[in-house]
Parts: structure tokens; sequence; C-alpha cells
């Protein structure tokens, strides 16, 4: 491709193209040619400007962007560490992006749910087959953790978020947990205000405990089926309600 072109829109007229664009187009190149990978520098913005003609100004954005979307680390300084670092962490910027487009009506509420049942039922069904002793054992800590008696609600939602999170990265797959992660921290907000609105708080928490426990079982038990399932129930009966309330009675 060359290096002053223009991608178009998967749908649409071809966009004017942006000067930074030029950038990202040659860094989707290089990752994909395997000229650069994660934790490689980029070169400096010098050098990046006149390789690719455009001004320092483009590639300066350009590295805005990269980091905005979690692709990169920009340290300043003059060690061996300075400048820009390719990283692999996608989590972050997808949950981001996950959040302010709920937030903005883009992406409605039950078609979330739904993405993260399915995402979440595949990471059980990975992780009953993949988690090792330690995996294992995480599980076991934060399914004690919830059990205990007088956990504050934002308290029992940072263990809920573990678990899940725990699962995720129990996998062996890197995407799948991934996205699992961002859709799971995105949705944070929402099943925190979901929680501190109930008004028997304490019949929740023991019966998403008991949940929690029969998921962890079944990883423990090597059932990837029964797994899947119960985590099924399990996130679609929570948000039931909230389901009901913003989806005129849809249920995933």
């Amino acid at each position: 491709m060359p290096v002053n072109g223009s991608r178009s829109d998967e749908v649409g007229a071809p966009r004017a193209p942006r000067a930074y664009d030029v950038v990202l187009d040659w860094l989707e190149d290089a990752l994909r040619d395997g000229d650069l990978h994660a934790g490689d520098q980029l070169p400096g913005e010098r050098e990046l400007s006149a390789r690719l003609g455009v001004s320092r100004a483009a590639v300066r954005e350009a590295l805005r962007v990269l980091e905005a979307l979690g692709a990169v680390v920009q340290r300043t300084g003059s060690g061996p560490s300075a400048g820009t670092t390719l990283v692999a962490a996608p989590a972050d910027a997808l949950t981001r992006f996950l959040r302010l487009h709920v937030q903005l009506a883009s992406i409605d509420l039950p078609d979330v749910i739904r993405a993260r049942i399915a995402l979440e039922r595949e990471s059980a069904r990975l992780a009953a087959v993949h988690a090792d002793a330690a995996d294992l054992d995480e599980l076991d800590s934060l399914v004690r953790a919830m059990g205990a008696s007088d956990v504050a609600a934002d308290a029992f939602n940072e263990l809920d978020t573990a678990f899940h999170i725990a699962i995720a990265r129990a996998t062996a797959s890197p995407l799948v947990s991934e996205l699992t992660i961002a859709l799971r921290a995105a949705m944070r907000p929402n099943l925190l205000a979901a929680l501190a609105g109930e008004p028997d708080l304490g019949g929740v928490e023991r019966r998403l405990h008991e949940e929690h426990a029969g998921i962890r079982d079944a990883i423990r038990a090597r059932d990837p089926d029964r797994a899947a399932v119960l985590v099924d129930e399990h996130i679609a009966g929570f948000y039931g309600d909230v389901l009901r309330s913003t989806a005129g009675g849809r249920r995933t």
C-alpha cells in the first residue's frame, strides 16, 4: 500500500484521509508483516515524520490516538525505557469504548448483556478445561470472601468483578479473556447501581454467592457444559429486572 494512500470505510463512500491515518496505516502494516511486535519501541517523532512524509504534529496526533486505544505507552526521559513502546493490553481501551457508547445509547444495554452472556458462557466452558491449580485457588478465595457476612455493596461488586475476570483469565484464550474482561468492566457501574438499589442486599448477596460457588464447583469438576449453563442463568437472572425496565420485557 502506498504510504500516503487512504483507506475506505467498510460502508459508504471513502472518507477524506487524515494526516495521522498515514501513521496508523503504517503501524498496522508493520504489525501484520511482522516488522513490529508488542514490546518494540517505535521510531522517534522526527524519524517517523521524515519516513512517512507527514508533519510531526500528525505523528503526535497518531500517538495520542494509539495511547487512547491502549496500543502504546509513552515515557519521557533519556533512558532505554524512554520513548513510545507498543503494548498488548486492549481491555482498558475496550472498556472505555463500551462504557461511553452504552452511555450514549449507541449500544443498547440488552445487547451488551447478551454479548456478555455469550462470552462468559465460552469463558466458563474454556476455564473448566484449562484452569490450573492457581486459577482454582483464586476462585476459591474469591468465593470465600463473597460468603463473609456484612459485605458492603461496593466491596461485593469488586469481588464479583474479580471472580468473573479470574474465570476469563483461566481460559487460555487471550481474545476471549480480553473481551470478557472489557464487557464485565464496562458493566461495572450498572452492576453496582443494581446491587446498591436492592432492598434486601444481604439476601441478594447470599444468592449470588451461592451461584458463584456453583460456577466454581462446575469449573473445578471439569464440567464445561454445566459451567456455561450456570453462568448464563447467573447473569440473565441478575439482570432480569434491568432488562424488563430498559427493553420492554425482553429477556436474554
